[in-house]
């Protein structure tokens, strides 16, 4: 091995050591909520494209861990909030954990690549820029990636919360 190559795998080795740091403390933060709540949930860790990954799943199915999604994520959203600034302050070092409860970001994430493919299909037939509805971040970045894995080019427009995007013909 070269020392470039020595050096970008201790980067690599050091960049998971530290997205698994952020995972364990956010799961220790989340822990804690849940003991407050009353609510039963298990904790799963990941690391996925360059973030910790952090899921709360329940056995038992139970209708419980809904109330910390709320309506349309929101409660999700905001939990997601505090348990970056929970790890921010142990770390000092900003985080972009995702935050998923009940499996709703990931179906959310495989109904957002499905809409960025079918307003792909629609631009690409049309020959005209397709506007989806606002979307919050994370669905904006889902949607961005299912059309440029489509083969074309998509744009973020408006001010928050009334962002949206704007699928672009080829």
């Amino acid at each position: 091995m070269t020392e470039g190559t020595t050096s970008a795998a201790a980067e690599g080795t050091d960049t998971l050591t530290r997205l698994e740091q952020e995972g364990e403390i956010a799961a220790d933060y989340l822990e804690g909520l849940l003991d407050i709540a009353d609510l039963d949930g298990d904790i799963d860790m990941d690391v996925e494209a360059d973030r910790a990954s952090v899921s709360i799943i329940s056995d038992t199915g139970s209708r419980d861990l809904q109330k910390l999604v709320g309506r349309d994520g929101e409660v999700l959203e905001a939990l997601q909030e505090l348990t970056r600034l929970a790890v921010h302050r142990e770390t000092g070092d900003r985080s972009r954990l995702m935050l998923d409860i009940a499996g709703y970001r990931a179906r959310k994430r495989t109904e957002l690549s499905e809409l960025g493919a079918k307003a792909a299909a629609e631009a690409r037939s049309s020959g005209e820029p397709v506007k989806l509805d606002p979307m919050t971040p994370f669905e904006r970045k889902v949607v961005h990636d299912a059309v440029k894995a489509a083969g074309l080019r998509s744009e973020s427009e408006g001010e928050e919360p009334q962002r949206f995007v704007v699928v672009l013909p080829a």
